[in-house]
């Protein structure tokens, strides 16, 4: 079994999102999905409102009781993918990293997500959300399959 880790910088609205969408979309494979933060600052704090509003609209399941978490060298140890939602993230990680765990780390989508904290557009999120959790999958899975071919 795969371990995917989403990575933004608070984990409330970004990493969670693409948390359970990919959830979702990869249902039926043999993944185990979560997500962290690069920093601190939410700790402990839910999903956020609009993230949630969105879970809802699109009848995404998700866990009420899911709480930020920051991401740490040993979560860096035990996932095989650790996809940072923009290249900042990506940047913490590959310091945290040091060099031992570059190989995991990827940039969720050319370009990166933008943070609905900031924009307030959590639709454009999910778009992009969903249609990157969709090539991952497909990513991951080809690169199982090849594996193993």
């Amino acid at each position: 079994m795969k371990k995917v880790c989403f990575v933004c910088l608070g984990n409330i609205c970004r990493s969670p999102m693409a948390e359970f969408v990919m959830k979702e979309v990869a249902k039926d494979s043999p993944l185990l999905v979560e997500s962290r933060a690069t920093s601190n600052w939410e700790h402990g704090n839910p999903i956020h409102r609009g993230t949630q509003a969105i879970f809802k609209k699109h009848g995404i399941a998700y866990e009420v009781t899911k709480a930020s978490q920051q991401i740490s060298v040993s979560d860096l140890e035990t996932f095989d993918y650790i996809i940072g939602m923009d290249e900042d993230n990506v940047h913490d990680l590959k310091r945290l990293s040091a060099g031992r765990f570059d190989d995991k780390i990827f940039l969720f989508v050319e370009g990166g997500v933008p943070d609905p904290w900031y924009t307030g557009d959590f639709d454009e999120t999910y778009d992009l959300v969903t249609k990157g959790c969709q090539d991952w999958l497909h990513q991951i899975m080809l690169a199982e399959r090849d594996l193993f071919s």
